[in-house]
């Protein structure tokens, strides 16, 4: 950090401090030169992620839109919005984590239909038919035997689990 008045490279932290509800970090500083204090605000700097749709075009990812999809999905069963809210925040959390800032829109899908599927059968297959371009009834009944095949598997075992998802999806 180079000091605002004289551009000398060393400074001292003399506070730091939380600012902006947590979400950065407030720092007094003293240039070892000229003696000047100036502060800085450290920020996390979230890179955006791009969603390649399937017609080619690109976007920003939107979580509201992801939020409302699940919403919708979920209407009328049990899921409570809070646990919709975790699962998109989980969503975003991995697509952050990425080293390619890219993502397809089927990518999205099968994060969904992941973490759909332990929250209510129902959802999965409202969101599947939605978003996996169903032809017929033959897709759906694709869909009911994938789910009912993971069901029957322990919980922690997933060998199938992306598999199934890609079962569902053609």
């Amino acid at each position: 950090m180079r000091c605002p008045f004289c551009q000398h490279p060393d400074n001292r932290v003399l506070e730091s401090r939380s600012a902006e509800a947590g979400q950065s970090v407030r720092r007094r500083r003293e240039c070892l030169k000229c003696g000047h204090r100036f502060t800085t605000y450290e920020r996390i700097e979230f890179v955006p992620v791009i969603v390649l749709k399937r017609g080619g075009e690109r976007e920003s990812f939107d979580r509201s839109r992801l939020l409302r999809e699940l919403v919708r999905a979920c209407d009328k069963t049990q899921v409570e919005e809070r646990r919709i809210e975790r699962v998109v925040d989980e969503i975003e959390a991995e697509l952050q984590q990425r080293v390619i800032r890219e993502v397809t829109s089927p990518d999205i899908t099968k994060l969904a239909l992941q973490h759909l599927r332990s929250l209510s059968e129902v959802a999965y297959i409202r969101y599947a038919s939605l978003y996996c371009q169903f032809d017929g009834i033959q897709d759906f009944v694709g869909a009911i035997e994938s789910l009912h095949d993971r069901v029957d598997e322990p919980e922690n075992s997933n060998p199938r689990d992306s598999e199934a998802v890609d079962a569902v999806q053609r």
